[in-house]
Order: C-alpha cells, then sequence, then structure tokens
C-alpha cells in the first residue's frame, strides 16, 4: 500500500505542528525537564450533530506519522533561522528518535465523550510535540466516519457512495475523508486514489458533459452503453427527466442490454422523479434496472424522501458528508493527565469554569461492558491503568451527566478496548485491512441499542469512572479548592 502523507506529495509531516510546541520543547530542554515521562489523553467532549455516538478514525495514519518522525536538515535550517532555539536543542532534534507509548480504541470502535481513546506516554518533549498531528487526523476522520456512518444508517441499507472529492477541503480532506467513509459505512467512493492506495472501492460513470457532447441523450446514451456494458448507468436529468432522460435510456436499455444497467437522478424532486422513473422503467419490463440518486444529500434528506415512498436503490453523498457540513469540528482534545517522578505516576488535573472541561486525572484505560444475554453494549467504564474489570456479580454504575441516576449491571462481559499501539517508539500494531476496520464498525455499532442509535434525542451512554479513579479525582480537585 502505497502511503499518502498530505495529498500534496510532502513525504514528511513532523514540521505540521503548532508553533508553541516546539517553544514549549526548547523551554522544556532548557528547563531540564526534557526527560520528564508525561502522560497525554486525547478524548473528545461531545458528539457532532446531536448524536448518541461517534467512530473513532484516524489510526493507521497515526501509526505512518509516528513511525516516520524525523527532523531534516532543511527543518534544522529553519528553526534555528527563527533565533528562539539555542543550538543543543537543535542538535537534539538532528537526532531525534521517537521514544513513546502510545495506546488507542480500533479504527470503527463507536467512542463517547470524555473517554481516553488514545493516550501518548514519554518524554514530554515528544509526548507535547506530537499533540497537533495527532488531533489533525482523529478529529479529521472521526468526524467523517460519524457522519458517513448517520448516512448510512438513514438510508436503511441502501448502498451509499461517497460522491465529495471535488468539495473537499484540500486534497488530503479528500483521500482521508473517502478512507473514513468507507470505515463509516459507505460502499464506495468517487476518489481513485483513495482506491488505488486504500483499497476503497473506487465508482463512477458519467457527467452532465457527456451528455451535452452528443447531438441527444439517446445518442449518449448508446454510446456509453456499448463502450462499458458492464457498468452502464446514465445520467438522466442532463434536460428533462422524465419526457426526455429516462425514455432514451429505456430505449437503450432495450437495444443494448447492458450487463448492469442503471440511471442516476442529480437534481429535482427526488421522491417524485424516482417513484415515476421506477413505474416507467417497470412498464417497460426494465425492473432490474436500478435507480441511484444524488444532490446535496444528508441524513435528513435521506431520511425524509424515503418516508415519502422514494424509490431509490443507492445514494451518492457529496458535499454534506466530505465536509461534515451541519457540524465540521468533531472537538478532540490533547491533556496532560499525570508526569512521573521517581518512578510513580503523579496524577493532573485541568480545572475549569465549564465543567465538562474539567478533565480525568491519572493514566487510565477503558472497558465496555457487554451484556451476555444479548451482546449489547450496556456501559463504558473508564479505569486506572491497572485495575481489573469489575467482577460480573452486579456493578453499579452511574449516568454520565447525573450520578442520582444509577443502574446494576449483571451477567456482563468487561472488554478492554485500548491496544498497545508503540512501545518504547516501536509499533507493535497490525493496522487491520480497510474490509476488516469496516466490518469490525459495523459489527460494534449493531451491539449498541436503538435508543443509543437514533437521531434525535439519543439516549445518553453511560461512561463512569471506577470508584478509585472517582475518588483520586474527587480529592485532587478539593486540595486545588483548598489551594485557591
Amino acid at each position: 500500500m502505497k502511503s499518502i502523507k498530505d495529498g500534496y506529495g510532502i513525504d514528511n509531516l513532523t514540521m505540521l505542528t503548532d508553533f508553541y510546541e516546539l517553544t514549549m520543547a526548547n523551554g522544556y530542554f532548557q528547563a531540564g525537564l526534557d526527560d520528564r515521562i508525561a502522560y497525554f489523553d486525547l478524548f473528545f467532549r461531545r458528539v457532532p450533530d446531536g448524536g448518541g455516538f461517534a467512530i473513532m478514525a484516524g489510526l493507521q495514519q497515526v501509526v505512518e506519522y509516528l513511525k516516520e518522525l524525523r527532523f531534516t536538515s532543511e527543518d534544522i535550517q529553519y528553526l534555528r533561522s527563527k533565533q528562539l532555539f539555542c543550538e543543543e536543542f537543535l542538535e537534539y532534534l538532528e537526532a531525534f528518535e521517537f521514544k513513546c507509548d502510545v495506546w488507542a480504541v480500533p479504527d470503527g470502535t463507536p467512542i463517547f465523550p470524555h473517554e481516553p481513546i488514545l493516550t501518548v506516554r514519554g518524554p514530554i518533549m515528544q509526548a507535547q510535540f506530537i499533540e497537533t498531528m495527532l488531533l489533525l487526523i482523529v478529529n479529521h476522520q472521526s468526524l467523517i466516519a460519524t457522519k458517513a456512518n448517520r448516512i448510512v444508517r438513514a438510508a436503511k441499507g441502501i448502498p451509499v457512495l461517497e460522491f465529495g472529492t471535488r468539495r473537499a477541503h484540500g486534497a488530503s480532506a479528500a483521500i482521508y475523508g473517502a478512507k473514513a467513509a468507507y470505515i463509516g459505512g459507505c460502499v464506495g467512493t468517487a476518489c481513485t486514489i483513495a482506491d488505488r492506495d486504500f483499497n476503497v472501492p473506487a465508482q463512477g460513470t458519467m457527467a452532465h458533459s457527456w451528455v451535452q457532447m452528443f447531438p441527444n441523450e439517446y445518442e449518449a446514451f448508446k454510446t456509453y452503453a456499448k463502450i462499458y456494458p458492464d457498468n452502464c448507468i446514465l445520467l438522466v436529468d442532463t434536460y428533462n427527466v422524465l419526457k426526455s432522460g429516462v425514455p432514451a435510456a429505456i430505449k437503450v436499455f432495450k437495444e443494448i442490454r447492458p450487463r448492469h444497467m442503471g440511471i442516476r437522478i442529480d437534481s429535482g424532486d427526488i421522491a417524485y422523479l424516482t417513484k415515476r422513473a421506477r413505474k416507467m422503467l417497470d412498464d417497460a419490463d426494465l425492473h432490474e434496472v436500478k435507480i441511484t440518486v444524488s444532490n446535496s444529500l444528508d441524513e435528513h434528506i435521506i431520511s425524509d424522501v424515503l418516508a415519502e415512498g422514494a424509490k431509490i436503490d443507492g445514494f451518492g453523498v457529496g458535499e454534506r458528508l466530505i465536509t461534515a457540513k451541519s457540524e465540521s469540528v468533531f472537538g478532540g482534545v490533547y491533556k496532560l493527565s499525570a508526569i512521573e517522578e521517581n518512578g510513580k505516576i503523579i496524577p493532573k488535573i485541568k480545572i475549569s469554569e465549564n465543567v465538562e472541561k474539567i478533565t480525568n486525572p491519572g493514566f487510565k484505560t477503558l472497558y465496555r461492558l457487554y451484556d451476555k444475554a444479548t451482546g449489547k453494549a450496556l456501559a463504558d467504564l473508564i479505569a486506572l491503568d491497572g485495575e481489573e474489570a469489575p467482577k460480573n456479580d452486579g456493578y453499579e454504575i452511574f449516568d454520565p451527566n447525573a450520578i442520582w441516576k444509577r443502574k446494576t449491571l449483571c451477567n456482563y462481559e468487561a472488554i478492554n478496548l485500548r491496544k498497545a499501539i508503540f512501545l518504547e517508539g516501536k509499533c507493535v500494531y497490525d493496522v487491520p485491512a480497510i474490509d476488516e476496520t469496516r466490518e469490525y464498525c459495523k459489527e460494534q455499532i449493531a451491539r449498541l441499542w436503538d435508543e443509543t442509535l437514533r437521531f434525535e434525542n439519543p439516549q445518553t451512554y453511560y461512561v463512569d469512572l471506577t470508584q478509585k479513579l472517582w475518588d483520586m479525582k474527587s480529592d485532587l480537585l478539593r486540595n486545588i479548592n483548598t489551594k485557591l
């Protein structure tokens, strides 16, 4: 598999970072803190679009980025020109070697607010420096995977293609957006390079310009059908869908009989046009012809047209998917949670006037509790590293937004969601094939309750802290308030 870095041919993205990461690194170095071990958690605070869950995506690119961290001579020359960094620090960068540990939940995993979906442990200079790129990758790809899955679920089993390459916010957003959309459940993409480099199936037929190049739709369709008899999907809305487009397609289908036949409608009243087109095709004894629609679709429009009885066999979704137009920011953050002193982990906490911005301290892991009878996910539990999963003898868990709301869990299986990705700078994780990740995502979403899956006012999923972690957090807050 060829590795795409940013879509513009830049091989090394080490310097794709906020400048303060470098000034802090130089500061740590000169303050003698460069080897201090720190722990950072990557998490998000709110599900986009008011949804019940999000989907983790981007881990493959995180692995590629961390494997190739290095500072080139040009990087060092640039930094020297800023006249901000000491020579000893620049010499350190010249010989840079990544030495951190990384744990993360796999791509395709349903995730919830405040969970440590990725944790970095290592020298503060290194663990801090990679913040920008980790957030860039996970924020973007998790956002698109989450949006894609909403759209796929709205389609109720009808295939969805990602059509947004030309509306993406740059080349890398198009490429990695297509990959994330596939993980989220789309069946393919219009983005050719995503197929070449990531095995996301690319599909496509014709644009309106093809039809306009011929004297009429019949000639355009007939020519295309002869060239592509195995993939003959005709765009029927260049002039008039029902008066000329569909009749011309029917004539060509009956004359040429391509092995795979379909029409696409890219404008107009989708519900009305597809119902009329389906009747015309059926009346012509062309029941096997598929109808695909596009044109600024999202989960809400798809739900509406299906409720209206639209006759659709496939959706092409572009700009509102690839840009996550309804809510274009995922909001993942990367916060210090602990440091090490003399081999002992010292928890750290950030407080805020906004309660949702108060962090969970310490070195943590994440369990998901599944009902043994149904296989459904019951709740998630954030635990301190080394804590065993709760025993299956009636575990009491709290509502994350209202601690007075409790429920007791019985007959469950606890699974640690996080995997070791890097240990001492060496990658120890085999990235699954994308089809395996996509299937895993589908299986894991099927293990969520319908109440969590609904679009409007989804049931809040329980994400609790173990008693030990809760007590640690409470003690830190009390001590800080006392000092203040």
